[in-house]
Formats: C-alpha cells, structure tokens, sequence
C-alpha cells in the first residue's frame, strides 16, 4: 500500500471511531496509543493527521483505518529517530526545509486567526440580507414521473393517461424506477436546476395538474411526467447558508490582506532560472542531467490549499466567525 493510500484511511477516525467506541472501561481523555523509545503518540496525534485527508477514506472500516494510521506512524517515528542520530537535523537542507515548513504553518495560523477576527456575526448576517435582496426567485414544482426503457412503452402509457388512469397507479405498475414503484413516482418538490437539463426544461413547461404528451428522453430512459403543483420557493435561511457566507466573507478577506502585504512589501520576481525578467532565458537542463529536488508547494493565498498539502491559508473546520 502507498504511503498516499495509507493516509487517506487515517480519516475515518473523524467519524467516531468503532474501536472507540467498543471499549468499555473510561478511557483518558486523549490516551497514548503508542510508545516508540519512550516518544509518546497520543490518539490526537492520529486524529490531527485525520483531519487533513480527503473523504473517500469514510468509506473504509474503522479499524482498519485506526491501524493502519498508527502503523504509519510508527514507521515514520522509527525513521525520525535513526534520522535524529545520524545528526540529519544539523544539515542546511534539513533547517531550509524545517523554515519553509514553518512558513507555511505560520501563515496558516495568522490568517485562522485573522479571519476569526473580522468575519463576525453582525458581517454574516449583513452578507444575507444582501443576498435576500439581490437573488432572484427560485421556483418548484411537486412532480411524478413514470419511467420506461422505451419510447413506445412511454407512449402506451401516455395514451392510458389521455383514458383517465390514475398516474400514481401506472407508475407503481409501470416504472422502472424502484423508488417509483412503492411511491408512485412522486420526486418531491425541486427546483430546475436539481434534475438534469431534458427532464427540467419539460417539468418545469407544465401546469398544475398537467402531464407530458410526449415521451421525455433522457440518460435514464423515457419519462412521462406528471407536476402535482408549483411554487415559489423559500431562500435557504441564515443558518443553512451561514457555511458558504462564512467561506466566501473570508476569501474576500484574504484577498483583501493579501493585496495590503503586497503593497507595503518589496517584492522581486524572476524568471525559472533566477535571471531578471527580460533577459535571455538560460538553456534548457539536458534530459540527461540528475533530476533535482521537488521545490515545495508555494503557498494558495487565495482561501484553497493545492491538493494534498497544507497550503495558506485553508479556511479550517475550527475556524467560526466571532459573536
């Protein structure tokens, strides 16, 4: 298994652990879960780590998550030490590299801490009311629909609708929709952008008690549609959109921020191969010379980190707006 792989397990044991939930006896608060030569890994250690791999590790068993991560650990703590006694901390590209690290965890908590700051509250519910203001109605229907593999079959169907069958009836018969066999095809209230683009262009075309006359094609098959009712729909309240104002008043920020740095700094850029822009560019490196090492990430200051690493800033699970 890649050490990517292993990783990605790691962040299942955000999701309240099975192997901590099966134990009985009242556990620390945050236990040691492994000692390496007398250095301490504690179960936050593993839960930090969790917290920054991407989703699809939900998807693995709990335990296998757990020990897989430990197991990772371990090994690297094993490395870490051997590393330490050979004198590694001590050479000038360990210490460069430590300080760019440093950078980037340093910018992380400045800008965390800056946004806790000014995205307030009183700002949250100021961006909402603008958004009240500023977008525009969205309307629903309430529909069914009636699912076939062909069009002749959504036809026949059609034609049994013209002679006064009940639609409800015909999809719990008819459709192929498994959900619309026991529910007789009702979908709910949506709104257009919901369904896919054929669906909702004839959905949304029809009134209050109507139904297609056509057969609808679409990736799935062949729907008849039938819409129930139709209405305007509610905004989302503050609380449900309170996450996308908070992540969008602190990008403004950020870019806000980050043009203030920029202004007050000296800033001197070059080309690749460190000569002034508008000089000759130096000669390619031959595809036989030794590839060298990977520079590390530059920072994202616009509110996302690149894939996989810790970027500047990433706008943190931990950080909410102050009251």
């Amino acid at each position: 298994m890649t050490l990517r792989a292993l990783l990605t397990l790691a962040l299942m044991l955000l999701a309240a652990p099975a192997w901590a939930q099966a134990a009985k006896p009242a556990a620390p608060a945050d236990p040691v879960v492994a000692r390496i030569n007398g250095f301490e890994i504690h179960r936050s250690d593993i839960e930090e780590a969790a917290r920054n791999l991407p989703p699809q590790a939900r998807q693995q068993p709990a335990d296998k998550i757990y020990g897989a991560l430990l197991n990772q650990m371990v090994g690297t703590t094993l490395v870490a030490q051997a590393a330490r006694r050979a004198k590694f901390q001590d050479q000038p590209e360990m210490k460069r590299k430590l300080a760019l690290i440093q950078d980037q965890v340093l910018a992380q908590l400045y800008i965390d801490q800056l946004i806790q700051k000014d995205v307030t509250e009183a700002k949250l519910k100021a961006a909402y009311e603008k958004y009240l203001k500023t977008a525009p109605p969205r309307e629903e229907v309430n529909a069914r629909h009636i699912l076939l593999t062909n069009e002749a079959d959504a036809k026949a169907v059609i034609e049994q609708l013209k002679k006064g069958a009940d639609f409800a009836t015909l999809a719990k018969e008819k459709t192929t929709d498994p959900a619309g066999k026991t529910s007789g095809g009702d979908l709910g209230w949506f709104t257009k952008d919901q369904m896919v683009p054929e669906f909702a262009d004839a959905a949304f075309k029809l009134k209050k008690g109507e139904f297609t006359e056509t057969p609808v094609k679409t990736q799935f098959g062949w729907h008849v549609i039938k819409v129930e009712d139709r209405r305007v729909a509610k905004p989302p309240s503050f609380e449900e959109l309170k996450p996308q104002l908070t992540n969008q008043l602190a990008r403004e920020f950020v870019a806000q921020k980050m043009n203030e740095l920029k202004t007050a700094a000296k800033i001197e850029l070059y080309n690749g191969d460190g000569s002034k822009p508008g000089a000759p560019a130096a000669a390619a490196p031959s595809a036989k010379a030794a590839p060298s090492a990977k520079a590390a990430p530059a920072p994202n200051l616009e509110g996302e980190a690149a894939p996989g690493q810790p970027g500047v800033p990433v706008l943190s699970p931990a950080t909410k707006p102050k009251d």
